[in-house]
């Protein structure tokens, strides 16, 4: 018998002339929860498709042995034919189908003659969802009537209508709240008493700390280490993922903010689908020359539909007055607001912040491509020399301004939308969640950008759902809950008690 359920040995993976895998070798024992560390670009996720037929073999160097025999899987089919299901950071679920069809795609059962057999698949859909402790959930509605938290547990019981053997989730708790998160946690040590295999991907290393047995840690594309989790802690993971000690999760903030730059006042939003419910309710705030403010709440709150009012990004009806410099400033739309000074890198970096179809540069440029217009054409020259300016400040790695977005990992991808709104040279900068689904190592360069930034005079607003941040980045920090301003509070001895206990208390 084979001590190993997994083994990859000299795994070599090339886009191009350049190497994301340079011969990694990986062990995983049947029952055991891997935790795979790495900064953005490190290779996690081009591992974890070559392991699961995203690439098939034939497009990669090395082996994979499965329970001891080769495996040369040529798509994903037959990977989870083979027991190795891959769930994705972006949820692979059809909005508008039900929960049971979700659960169910691809795997129907059927009635002689073809026809679905529904009411064997609502009965099993009930109980997969039973066994991950899942409740509250009408199997018959469509998957978009529930939220993040409930879609991702959705796709772990799709995992398992296939027959999982092993497991990979791939940041499955980056969109979720804490609550949601202890359900996820729990659920994986279920899986695990039941003999289920995991590798686990998260930038949130208490989590990896939490559930898993064994750190594999991969830095640019090469194996650095296999440790078990009892002979590690945060900062020996953190040290390995970025080769050096990292004692300061925060750069030293050295600027004093000045005059009051930007006002927003009585700022309110109304839902979309209802018009009565108020999600902003009249919240005006200040900001200063070169200061930093943070905004924190609970998820829910109404911290992003507030900025992106501010932005005229907001999707339903709203009212705000904005003022720079004292003089009132027409925000009715992103694009009146970018030519008034303003500039937002949104939550949702797959769906607001890249143009999927076009290059690295192409993204950067977007917004400021009338600079590089000469009557009828566009001087490419003057393009790529910005565009290559902007990809050594901001430190992006990418072998090539001409690759898709696409092919960046996430940290880098929010460095290119973070570089296309810096480029249309904003007074006011509005950050939402910068930092999501980005690792240790490329959130230090972001935090340090943002504090040059204000100390050249730059007024940034950055929404946070980790108060560690807000409180390690921030010099002024605003409580959002039930969509009033419920806190102001300088960030001097600030506490996360605090915080929280504005966002909660009426």
């Amino acid at each position: 018998m084979n001590e190993y359920l997994l083994e990859m040995r000299g795994i070599v993976k090339q886009f191009g002339g350049v190497r994301a895998l340079d011969g990694i070798d990986i062990k995983v024992r049947a029952g055991e929860c891997v935790g795979l560390c790495g900064e953005n670009g490190a290779g996690k996720s081009t591992l974890m498709k070559v392991l699961s037929g995203v690439y098939p073999h034939g497009t990669y160097d090395g082996d994979i042995l499965w329970q001891g025999e080769p495996l040369r899987a040529t798509s994903i089919r037959e990977t989870e034919a083979a027991g190795i299901v891959i769930i994705h950071q972006e949820l692979m679920l059809v909005p508008e189908l039900s929960v049971t069809e979700n659960l169910f795609l691809g795997n129907e059962i059927r009635l002689p003659g073809g026809r679905m057999d529904y009411d064997a698949m609502n009965r099993r859909a009930v109980e997969l969802l039973a066994e991950l402790n899942i409740n509250d959930v009408n199997v018959v509605l469509p998957v978009k009537q529930y939220g993040g938290g409930h879609q991702q547990l959705i796709e772990i019981a799709k995992a398992l209508n296939k027959n999982a053997r092993l497991l990979i989730l791939d940041e499955p708790s980056s969109s979720l709240t804490s609550s949601e998160i202890a359900i996820l946690l729990d659920i994986i040590r279920s899986l695990k008493a039941k003999g289920v295999t995991c590798i686990y991907i998260s930038h949130k290393l208490d989590e990896i700390e939490a559930i898993c047995d064994t750190i594999v840690t991969i830095r640019d594309g090469r194996h650095i280490a296999t440790t078990p989790m009892r002979d590690m802690s945060v900062e020996r993971i953190i040290a390995q993922m970025v080769g050096r000690e990292m004692n300061q999760l925060y750069p030293q903030r050295q600027h004093t903010p000045g005059n009051i730059v930007f006002e927003a006042r009585h700022v309110t939003c109304r839902d979309p689908d209802n018009p009565r419910r108020k999600r902003v309710d009249d919240v005006s705030f200040t900001l200063r020359r070169g200061e930093i403010l943070g905004i924190a709440g609970l998820v829910g709150a109404g911290r992003t539909e507030l900025v992106s009012a501010v932005f005229g990004a907001y999707e339903g009806p709203f009212e705000a007055e904005v003022l720079l410099e004292g003089r009132p400033i027409d925000t009715s739309s992103p694009l009146k607001s970018i030519r008034a000074g303003l500039a937002m890198v949104p939550e949702d970096r797959k769906h607001h912040g890249i143009v999927p179809d076009l290059s690295v540069g192409q993204n950067m440029t977007l917004a400021v491509l009338h600079q590089f217009a000469h009557a009828s054409r566009i001087d490419g020259e003057a393009e790529l020399r910005t565009v290559n300016e902007e990809i050594a400040r901001l430190k992006l790695k990418t072998a090539s301004p001409f690759l898709p977005i696409t092919s960046l990992s996430g940290g880098n991808q929010q460095k290119a939308v973070l570089a296309k709104m810096l480029l249309t040279r904003p007074k006011i900068l509005i950050l939402d969640e910068p930092t999501r689904g980005v690792d240790v190592g490329a959130k230090f360069e972001i935090y340090q950008l943002m504090l040059d930034l204000a100390r050249q005079g730059m007024a940034i607003v950055m929404v946070s759902s980790e108060l560690q941040e807000v409180l390690g980045i921030s010099d002024r920090v605003l409580v959002i809950g039930e969509g009033r301003l419920r806190g102001d509070f300088v960030n001097d001895n600030l506490t996360q008690e605090t915080l929280l206990t504005a966002a909660i208390t009426h």
